[in-house]
């Protein structure tokens, strides 16, 4: 991680649809003894709000931050003026804190409140996205799942999964969720909590947005499909042989500009014909960086893994293309495109 990524401050975003518990989890992060003090934006529908009352009841000394409406529609605004005045606050020493935490409301797709934190200059200088953790109700999560395309784009944004209310139904029920939420994000760990007891590791420091970190995605599992047909899903697409990496970053800028508005999370760790070291890459939509990783060990097994979450994407496009990109190959992986 580069000094000036430590230097700005973390945002963690919560999001879950209705009823996922997302405010008693925040409330539990307020109060835990992590020594960190937080600000925290907490989005509402409607012209109370309730929940940061709730927060603000035993809260101490932690900064609680307000905004009414719904973020996904004011995000170029409401947000993104909070931030700023919370960083100029901040830098003026009229407030102490040194992480963000976002809690979105029920029914918002974190698509816009994500691509805040690269879009907006002010807010890329100030703040860097540390990751997303969506709550999942045990009890109803299921039918919000088949019914909702937020609570899906919940789902398929997410680093961290944390299914709530699990008291509530039989250990076979919860396993059916979990085996569902695996299939819609393969890369997204998922814990079960209680009453907002979530591990202070699942919710902070997660660095889900760092490149560095992406090396995770090596040790997810593909899934078999199952009787529920969710927009959206997720596939790993592993190649024991090394890309030619001019091919592969055309056929991903190609990919990007057909299908981006519906690959709502990508990453992958590359191997890279003539380099020694690991690339590493992630994107949100229609937003793709990379950056060299770790090198790879002296004489072990090399390989790539690359992880698409995405609503409706063509798996078997994808996988042709990739397997057009490798080192040696004469094809032109665009045909796979132009065919399509």
């Amino acid at each position: 991680m580069s000094s000036a990524s430590e230097n700005r401050i973390p945002v963690t975003i919560v999001t879950g649809f209705l009823g996922s518990g997302k405010t008693t989890l925040v409330n539990r992060v307020l109060h835990e003894a992590h020594g960190s003090r937080i600000a925290v934006i907490e989005n509402e529908l409607g012209e109370e709000g309730i929940d940061g009352e709730i927060l603000l009841q035993d809260a101490g000394d932690r900064i609680v931050e307000m905004m009414n409406g719904c973020i996904c529609c004011t995000v170029r605004g409401d947000l993104v003026r909070i931030l700023g005045d919370l960083a100029a606050k901040r830098a003026a020493g009229e407030l102490a804190f040194e992480r963000v935490v976002i809690e979105t409301t029920g029914l918002a797709d974190p698509a816009p409140v994500t691509q805040t934190f690269f879009l907006e200059p002010g807010v890329v200088r100030e703040y860097r996205l540390d990751g997303i953790v969506t709550l999942v109700d045990a009890k109803h999560g299921g039918v919000a799942l088949t019914l909702h395309r937020e609570a899906q784009a919940q789902v398929g944004f997410a680093d961290r999964l944390l299914l709530t209310k699990t008291d509530l139904v039989h250990e076979d029920e919860s396993l059916a969720l979990i085996a569902r939420l695996e299939r819609i994000n393969a890369k997204a760990k998922v814990a079960k909590v209680a009453h907002g007891r979530a591990a202070i590791a699942d919710l902070l420091d997660i660095g889900g947005f760092e490149l560095d970190h992406a090396a995770d995605i090596e040790h997810v599992h593909t899934h078999a499909h199952a009787r529920h047909s969710d927009d959206i899903a997720s596939f790993v697409y592993r190649e024991p042989r090394p890309f030619d990496l001019e091919k592969l970053e055309n056929f991903l800028a190609l990919l990007v500009d057909r299908y981006g508005a519906d690959m709502l999370r990508y990453k992958g760790i590359l191997s890279v014909a003539g380099r020694d070291e690991r690339i590493v890459f992630q994107g949100v939509h229609g937003l793709l960086g990379a950056e060299p990783g770790r090198p790879w060990p002296p004489g072990g097994t090399r390989g790539s893994t690359l992880v698409f979450i995405g609503r409706k994407l063509p798996r078997a496009l994808f996988e042709r293309g990739l397997s057009l990109c490798v080192e040696g190959s004469a094809a032109d992986p665009a045909t796979v495109l132009r065919a399509a």
